[in-house]
């Protein structure tokens, strides 16, 4: 029985498909179906039933593969020490990011982080928060940065910063001669939104939870962009809630529209989130320390409200 072998093992357990899963081990299908079928014969057992399709594991299958993640996570941790040990900072890191985080922060560490850490090759995705834990769980990416709490006993949270909603406005909108605006006064309806999947939006919610909806509206929009957001905005079709990070490129035209919250601000937890059983630790580190230093400079807000997207 080797590591390997193992490593055969739990890829077709996850793909299901002999095919695609000696694709992703970087190998042919002949070798990889030959060294299962070599662990098969070794212990006297059927791991996987190939009459099925998508190929199914036996019982005893499902216990193996089991143990296997184990094994597989306890050898990595071996080269994981030796790394710690000696100071290494290097290799290849998996990280996810959130839509609606991505573009504003990845821009203001990414070239900091890679003149610091030369040795680290990043692989950088952006994905929701669904497939962010799906990922992290089946240990395809090592660590992602996402709106926080998720509630998961399996991830670990490391907060990084706290990061304000402000209002954006049109010149038609009732709120826009205000100079504060405050969360009592948004209704769902006055409100563009980012499409389902977005935490955003759920923090969005959230936080209008108690207005009720006017069914009166004309249009019912929701955008993946908030580029859509603020050109429709800017016509008059109603208002709109970012992230503070995101209103610091806008030109000048565009700021006269935004409004900022009454203290305290409505405001979302961005975090650096990692698997219980995460290795990288000394990557990991590396990375928050790196965002760290960034972002302390950009968001100064300290009195802010927490708006989760899981709140009720």
């Amino acid at each position: 029985m080797t590591i390997t072998q193992l490593k055969y093992v739990l890829s077709v357990a996850e793909y299901q498909n002999f095919t695609v899963a000696a694709e992703n081990s970087f190998v042919t299908q002949p070798t990889l179906s030959m060294q299962i079928q070599k662990l098969e014969d070794e212990l006297d057992v059927q791991i996987f039933n190939r009459s099925k399709k998508p190929i199914e594991l036996t019982e005893i299958g499902v216990k193996i593969v089991e143990q296997a993640k184990v094994i597989v996570d306890e050898s990595n941790r071996i080269l994981d020490i030796v790394h710690q040990q000696k100071g290494f900072i290097g290799g290849e890191f998996k990280i996810g990011i959130i839509p609606t985080i991505m573009p504003t922060l990845l821009p203001m560490f990414l070239n900091n982080f890679t003149n610091k850490y030369p040795k680290v090759k990043l692989v950088i995705e952006e994905l929701t928060t669904e497939e962010i834990v799906r990922k992290l769980t089946d240990g395809h990416i090592d660590a992602a940065i996402a709106a926080t709490p998720l509630e998961n006993e399996a991830i670990k949270e490391k907060p990084l910063y706290y990061e304000p909603f402000v209002g954006l406005i049109p010149r038609n909108h009732r709120l826009f001669n205000q100079k504060i605006i405050t969360p009592d006064e948004l209704e769902m309806e006055d409100i563009l939104l980012l499409e389902d999947g977005h935490c955003f939006k759920d923090s969005i919610i959230n936080l209008c939870r108690n207005h009720k909806i006017d069914n009166k509206k004309k249009f019912q929009l929701e955008s993946g962009s908030f580029d859509t957001l603020i050109k429709l905005s800017k016509e008059g079709l109603g208002m709109t809630l970012l992230p503070y990070l995101h209103t610091l490129d806008l030109n000048e035209n565009d700021k006269e529209h935004l409004r900022e919250f009454a203290t305290p601000p409505p405001a979302r937890e961005v975090s650096l989130i990692y698997h219980k059983s995460q290795l990288k630790m000394q990557l990991v580190e590396a990375l928050k320390t790196t965002i760290d230093g960034v972002v302390r400079g950009a968001i100064s807000f300290s009195d802010v409200k927490i708006i989760s997207p899981l709140q009720k």
